[in-house]
């Protein structure tokens, strides 16, 4: 009798909330995918290992290819949704689209070994890339964002993470895998802390110190929360797993939003829905006090296929 064994997914997709986290974003140089191929592959062994090394701190990671970049690197097969960030504008209110080749995504609740971590994939990846951009993120008080509100209280909990964001048995090749969306946002704190609280929690649909999602009447059609949490038509929520973390200094600083989902459809969706708004042209009022820097586009497959891939399974 033979028995299906789903694909390993990369540990760092579904996981519960770190203390730290490190995102490093690279373009690949010329000619080099015979190479990298390879190298990625080791890369994700090393961050599955690592897992179980570093338990007690809840060490977890993984790495994506950017949708511009995936036939380049994997020619033979393609995830069937993957596409460019959805860039759009309304207005004062834009998302951009700026994509990298690769994405690494690592995160702990000790510091030091995230950044032991980040120094040996700069050295693995040595040659073959380009540092692009690099961020590090934080846990802030209890899981919130700078605006001072709880990120991430709508996400699907136990089984159910990973229900919404690996791809299924329906794309075989890719079953374990992700759709991720990633945008570093900059925060325009000055001008929030500005704000009463009262209108605050009107913006995100949600009170400020206890996190109770306001009433299906109390919430203005502009809030956060109205334009995010979206349903098909047949009534059921467009989930999504957010990722998301804090991250910045004085000069800058905001949020790291990181989309994990089966789908990239959901998140499309509810960018379009924060910037263009509803048939009434109601957008997210929360993007007023914030803007979007970055906004790219990747698939986190699964460590099987990147071993596949290099000849190793």
């Amino acid at each position: 009798m033979e028995i299906d064994i789903m694909p390993r997914e990369q540990l760092g997709i579904c996981a519960e909330g770190n203390l730290h986290s490190i995102y490093l974003m690279y373009n690949a140089e010329d000619n080099v995918e015979a190479q990298l191929r390879p190298c990625l592959a080791s890369v994700a062994q090393y961050l599955y290992e690592l897992t179980d090394q570093y338990a007690d701190s809840a060490f977890n990671g993984f790495l994506a290819i950017g949708a511009n970049y995936w036939d380049t690197l994997y020619p033979d097969e393609r995830p069937a949704l993957l596409r460019p960030f959805p860039a759009v504008q309304h207005h004062d209110l834009y998302a951009p689209a700026i994509e990298f080749d690769l994405f690494f995504h690592i995160r702990c609740d000790r510091y030091d070994v995230l950044h032991l971590v980040a120094n040996e994939i700069n050295q693995m990846l040595e040659g073959l890339v380009e540092l692009v951009d690099e961020e590090r993120g934080f846990r802030y008080m209890d899981s919130r964002d700078l605006t001072g509100f709880v990120d991430g209280t709508e996400n699907p909990k136990g089984r159910q993470r990973q229900k919404v964001a690996l791809v299924d048995e329906k794309e075989p090749l890719f079953q374990s895998g992700s759709y991720v969306h990633v945008q570093k946002y900059a925060h325009k704190l000055k001008t929030w802390h500005g704000l009463a609280q009262k209108e605050q929690e009107d913006i995100i649909g949600r009170t400020k110190q206890d996190d109770v999602e306001y009433a299906a009447h109390e919430k203005l059609p502009s809030s956060h929360i109205k334009r995010v949490n979206l349903k098909d038509e047949h009534g059921n929520s467009k989930e999504i797993l957010r990722q998301s973390m804090p991250y910045g200094s004085l000069r800058q600083q905001g949020l790291m939003f990181i989309s994990v989902c089966k789908t990239p459809t959901h998140f499309e969706a509810m960018l379009h829905s924060m910037v263009k708004g509803d048939e009434h042209g109601q957008s997210d009022r929360l993007m007023q006090f914030t803007q979007a820097l970055t906004g790219s586009s990747f698939f986190a497959p699964s460590l099987d296929f990147l071993l596949g891939a290099a000849g190793e399974r």
